[in-house]
Formats: C-alpha cells, sequence, structure tokens
C-alpha cells in the first residue's frame, strides 16, 4: 500500500475514484495540500435522476477545501464528469465527498457545524482560519435542511414569545412547542405583530400540522400576538404566562425607581434591591437598601410591595383560591397607588392585568408550565452570543435553531 492509497482511505474514496497526484506547496502561508483524484479511464457513473449506469460526455475540473492535514490547509481537485443519460440527457454526476453547490467536503462541514454548536461562529471562523460568510452559507444551508423535515403534525399547543434582535426596533417573534420536553423551538419570524401568527400557521400546516388541532397558546400581553391568535387560532384558549405578568409589573417599579431618584437621592443598590423577588438572594447592601427605602416612606418601596404581593396570588392552588386572591390584590393595589404621581407606571400596569384577568388565571387550567417560556430567555441570549456579528435577522434565527430546535440530526441533511 502506498501514500496515494493510505490517503484514499482516509479520505473514504472508492472505486473508481483514486488519488493521482498530491503536492505540499509552502510558498502559501498556511501552507497547502494539495491532491488530485481521478477516475479511472473507461469507468461508467450512476445518471443522477435514474440511476442508470452511462458513459461519460465531458467533465469538469472542480476544488474543494477539506480538513486540515496537520497544520496544513488541504484541497481536493478532480475532473467531475457529465454523463450522457439515454433518457434524461447530460447531467451531472454526484460527487460523494460533497454536497452539491459546496466548494467544501462533507467532512469539512461536519467539523464546522460542530463547533458552531459549541462556540460563536466567529470564533469558529477564526480557528478554520474561513470567512465567516462563507461559514454562514454552510450553517444556513444545513439549518435549512433540517428544518423542511420538522414534522408538527402531533403539535396541539404551542408558546410565543418576542426577542429584540439588533439595535434599533427589530424583532424576531420565536414559537416553542409546550409538549415538548427538549429542544422546544418550531419557528421562528422576523417582526412582532399580528402577522407572525399568520406565517407560523402556514408553517403549521406546511410540516403536517393543523390550526384546528390547536387547543392552548400560551402568550404575552401583547394585543397583536392576542389578535392574531383569535385571527388564525380561533379553536384554541389563549393563556397569558405568569413570567410576563411579573415582568410588566417589575419594569413598572424600574420606571418609579428611575422617576423618583430625580426627585429624591436614593440608596445606593436599590436598583437592583427592586428588581428581586423578596426570598431571592441579596447581598448586604441590597437589603439595607430595601430597608432604607421602605424607611423613607418612598414610592418606590411602595410599587415594590405591590410586585411582590402579586407573587402571593401566584402561590394559590385552585383556579377558585386565584380568583379571590387576584381580585383582593388589584383593590389593595388600586388603593396603594391611589392617584399618585410617580406611581403612574404601575397604575398602567394594573389596568392591563385587570384587562386580562381571565387569560391571567387560566393558567391554574392549564398543563403547561411557564418555566418553558422563561427558558427562551436563555436560549435567546446564547443565540445572540453564537450568532455575534451576525448580518441579518435570518442567520440569528438560523442559531436559534441550531441551539433549540429538533434537529439533533442536522448532520444528515445534505
Amino acid at each position: 500500500m502506498n501514500g496515494n492509497d493510505n490517503t484514499a482511505l482516509g479520505l473514504g474514496l472508492q472505486a473508481p475514484w483514486e488519488i493521482t497526484g498530491q503536492l505540499l506547496n509552502t510558498e502559501t502561508m498556511p501552507h497547502e495540500l494539495r491532491l488530485t483524484i481521478q477516475a479511472r479511464r473507461g469507468a461508467q457513473y450512476p445518471c443522477p435522476v435514474c440511476g442508470v449506469s452511462c458513459q461519460a460526455h465531458d467533465y469538469k475540473e472542480m476544488t474543494w477545501r477539506h480538513l486540515n492535514f496537520f497544520q496544513h490547509h488541504c484541497y481536493i481537485t478532480a475532473s467531475v464528469p457529465r454523463v450522457r443519460c439515454r433518457e434524461h440527457g447530460v447531467k451531472q454526476i454526484e460527487i460523494p465527498w460533497t454536497r452539491k453547490g459546496s466548494k467544501f467536503t462533507l467532512l469539512f462541514e461536519q467539523a464546522a457545524m460542530l463547533l458552531v454548536r459549541e462556540m460563536p461562529v466567529l470564533t469558529t471562523a477564526r480557528i478554520l482560519e474561513l470567512d465567516d460568510k462563507k461559514l454562514w452559507r454552510i450553517v444556513l444551508h444545513y439549518v435549512k435542511a433540517s428544518m423542511a423535515k420538522l414534522d408538527l403534525g402531533a403539535c396541539k399547543a404551542f408558546a410565543v414569545d418576542e426577542t429584540k434582535s439588533r439595535k434599533g426596533h427589530r424583532y424576531v417573534t420565536v414559537f416553542i412547542d409546550l409538549d415538548r420536553k427538549e429542544k422546544p423551538v418550531i419557528f421562528a419570524v422576523p417582526g412582532k405583530d399580528k402577522d407572525t401568527l399568520m406565517a407560523f400557521k402556514r408553517h403549521l400546516i406546511a410540516h403536517g400540522g393543523t390550526a384546528e388541532h390547536v387547543v392552548e397558546v400560551v402568550t404575552d400581553m401583547s394585543g397583536a400576538f392576542i389578535a392574531g391568535i383569535k385571527a388564525h387560532f380561533a379553536n384554541s384558549a389563549f393563556t397569558v404566562d405568569w413570567f410576563h405578568v411579573v415582568q410588566l409589573l417589575t419594569k413598572a417599579v424600574d420606571e418609579v425607581r428611575r422617576a423618583e431618584s430625580k426627585e429624591v437621592a436614593m440608596p445606593k443598590a436599590s436598583r437592583w434591591a427592586t428588581l428581586k423577588k423578596a426570598e431571592g438572594q441579596f447581598t448586604a447592601k441590597q437589603l439595607d437598601a430595601l430597608a432604607e427605602l421602605v424607611a423613607m416612606d418612598l414610592h418606590t418601596a411602595n410599587a415594590w410591595r405591590i410586585k411582590e404581593l402579586l407573587r402571593w396570588v401566584r402561590r394559590a392552588d385552585s383556579m377558585r383560591a386565584a380568583k379571590w386572591r387576584l381580585t383582593w390584590f388589584l383593590n389593595v393595589a388600586r388603593s396603594l397607588v391611589a392617584d399618585v404621581a410617580l406611581l403612574k407606571p404601575v397604575r398602567k400596569a394594573l389596568r392591563t392585568i385587570e384587562k386580562h384577568r381571565d387569560a391571567i388565571l387560566a393558567r391554574w387550567n392549564s398543563g403547561h408550565s411557564n418555566a418553558r417560556i422563561e427558558a427562551l430567555n436563555g436560549i435567546f441570549q446564547a443565540a445572540k452570543c453564537r450568532a455575534r456579528g451576525y448580518r441579518n435577522d435570518q442567520t440569528f434565527i438560523s442559531i436559534i435553531y441550531l441551539l433549540a430546535a429538533p434537529i439533533q440530526h442536522i448532520l444528515k441533511s445534505t
């Protein structure tokens, strides 16, 4: 067995292909190993359409980047035949070490995808010494091919939430299957309006599902999302997840704190202290800040008390108890905010909660936990990190799919 045979064995080449030349170019940086591959003279090739063996019609020289040979870049060059099929005419054959249209071998792309799953795309591109645009094309191909095979025939309940994709008013709306224990993301689309629900409905139908089979949708209190649910998923009940209810009041508390800090010197560490829940872990400075806010009888302290009182509603163990607690909470909270100008953000939040009261209470009849919704935020942050330097919303969406969609066998999607 000579050197060419050893290299061919490593590449997985089979007849009629064989290595006919090797050249290590040390004049370039990095150094390049150039392998030449040819088919034995007189060989026949299967038609890519029908599989019938045919003679070669003509040849075209093509080159692909392969995995590095030690520290050297490796390239494969071959004269690829086109065959003349009696039924289908002249066709280029399928090449066993690459996919159609790619300038890389399958093994190179496999290594690239494994790295992209574990680190940011720009970092992977630097390791592979590859332009990040070319790497993005590899990622987009495999993600798109894998998502095309997604089966949503069993989808009966989903959650929808939006995340900011870039600076400015640029958002991506993400949909997750609430019955999937792992890799729950099943769709993502730019925007955060009513049309995103229509786009998901089309996606659902295209992958074997139907809107009529969806019995529950979990969402935030976005008017656009709720309108989309009523228009495109009329047979389903919608539930407002608890995470967004708490988030609504938390943002109101922070708005009150920022407004009041312009009138009164606030205790140090008050910002993070008021964002945390009462049973959370506080630093000594944060505990001192909360105590000082209460002692000073600031409006921020009242806003924080209302936020924490809402958590008491969450601990109700039945729908009946939840209705009573929510009614009591709204009455007490309204009396605390009264007509105080600084507490306007809290009054606005309370009106929103009152408006969506039935959908909020529906969670006590729901079999789905809002922990899945909270987990989305971790996915979004990880995706932004991995897609650092991404050029458009579609690349950001592709990383979300790569990290959290049920496409475990992505590398088989050639």
